[in-house]
């Protein structure tokens, strides 16, 4: 570039340089002027060829595409370092701190047929033993259809390692079930309910959750809420628990229930003084899991039972052995078996009270004993079926209780379960079960549920 604009030059002077000398003369036709100018045009060009000969070289053309392409690569690597430090912090930091939401949507739809007289109530949402009726054979019984999604839940947990070390976790879940509000006329509006909510730090955890005394493990798969409810430790309550290895030690949120002297409606005391205090061991293997718990509990009432003021209190003890056995074939068979002298909210959703009061204004334990069984079989990938039984025994004091208390209550259910998806169950059951009180009469109800359950 630099030779041609150089060449460009000189020979614009040399024709500037041939027109100055053509018009210093008179005329082209002198012949002085035209040997003058013929021998200037010569000295030009000599010059010119000269000048031209001493031009240094000219510098190497410069490769643009190659330039170009060694930033392209500079700038990738650059890009490449920050997202490989992007991608190191956030691994960090889902190492230290994780959040999940989940949940699920479920539909029951549900036809209840009751033996022995209507009920409009908590049953009908689903199997409560305590609410059967019960009466003589003669009794006109009701049948009614329900749908309901109140058993749908959501829930957040988060995970935390502080930068000491320490793990900190929480939990919190709700689901419309029990609901105080909504009605079946317009909207089936219902209100959310605590579940779960809780915080762990390390080896503690504090809030409210699953009982201690309760193996949610050994829980069968039921299409009803709760299942064989009659014979199941089932409930959650405010708690401190600490855990270490497979021991466990919780003290948990006292209540005692209470039946007058005589029978009568319940009392639900609010009067203890000591936690309920819970002892438990977890044993896990290849062959299933294995859980025992003993509990230590306070039943205490303090007021007005019978025209006389109350004020008394009395220990109880309760055992409680769970657990689940896995077969080659991925079938398993889960159970439990408890037992508690003054068990009473604890077991069967409390059909029967802790304590009963006696001639004398003092509490007497309740001894309960309930145990279930239930066999899930796999009829492939997508099929299954679930068979359980359940039973609950009371040892009433008659002579204290009345004859409207109840006796014993057993559960038969059975079912089939297709999930198409992962995740995704439609399932059909069929249950029955039968509640016979003190006085000899009974009543039983036979329910079909189909539901379609689909987890977050």
């Amino acid at each position: 570039m630099a030779q041609k604009s150089l060449r460009k030059t000189l020979l614009s002077l040399s024709i500037a340089a041939v027109i100055g000398c053509s018009w210093s003369g008179s005329t082209f036709a002198d012949g002085d002027n035209v040997e003058a100018l013929e021998a200037r045009i010569s000295e030009l060009e000599a010059l010119v060829h000269k000048l031209l000969q001493n031009q240094p070289a000219p510098a190497a053309t410069v490769d643009t595409a190659a330039v170009e392409a060694k930033a392209e690569q500079a700038a990738e690597a650059k890009v490449t370092a920050m997202l490989s430090e992007h991608e190191a912090a956030v691994a960090e930091s889902v190492h230290k701190h994780s959040y999940k939401f989940g949940g699920y949507i479920k539909l029951d739809s549900m036809y209840s047929d009751y033996s022995s007289g209507s009920y409009s109530g908590a049953g009908r949402e689903f199997y409560i033993p305590a609410t059967i009726p019960v009466g003589p054979e003669s009794a006109n019984g009701e049948s009614y259809l329900d749908f309901q999604a109140k058993e749908s839940r959501i829930n957040f947990r988060s995970d935390h390692v502080l930068d000491n070390g320490s793990k900190l976790g929480t939990f919190i879940e709700f689901d419309f079930m029990l609901s105080g509000q909504g009605d079946e006329r317009i909207s089936n509006s219902y209100a959310p309910r605590m579940r779960h909510a809780f915080v762990t730090y390390n080896k503690w955890l504090f809030g409210q959750t699953w009982m201690t005394f309760f193996n949610v493990g050994a829980l069968p798969e039921n299409l009803d809420f709760v299942g064989p409810a009659e014979s199941t430790i089932f409930g959650r309550q405010a708690m401190i628990r600490y855990t270490n290895g497979n021991w466990q030690v919780a003290f948990e949120n006292p209540e005692t229930t209470v039946t007058p002297y005589g029978g009568g409606a319940r009392i639900v005391a609010d009067d203890n003084k000591v936690p309920d205090t819970v002892l438990r061991y977890n044993l896990k293997g290849d062959w299933g899991s294995f859980t025992a718990a003993g509990m230590v509990r306070q039943l205490r009432y303090e007021g007005p039972s019978g025209g006389a003021q109350i004020d008394d209190s009395t220990t109880s003890f309760s055992l409680s052995l769970s657990g689940k056995f896995d077969f080659g074939n991925k079938d398993d068979f889960r159970w439990m078996a408890s037992w508690g002298d003054g068990i009473g909210r604890y077991i069967g959703l409390n059909t029967s009270n802790g304590a009963v009061i006696d001639e004398n204004g003092n509490l007497k334990s309740i001894e309960q004993i309930g145990v279930f069984g239930s066999y899930r079989h796999l009829w492939n990938d997508q099929w299954r079926s679930n068979f359980t039984v359940g039973y609950l025994n009371v040892d009433n004091d008659t002579s204290l209780t009345g004859t409207g208390a109840t006796k014993n209550v057993t559960s038969y259910h059975a079912n089939v379960i297709y999930s198409p998806q992962p995740k995704l169950d439609f399932g059909l059951e069929f249950l029955y079960a039968e509640r016979e009180i003190e006085s000899g009469l009974d009543g039983d109800m036979a329910r079909f549920i189909f539901s379609a359950k689909y987890a977050f």
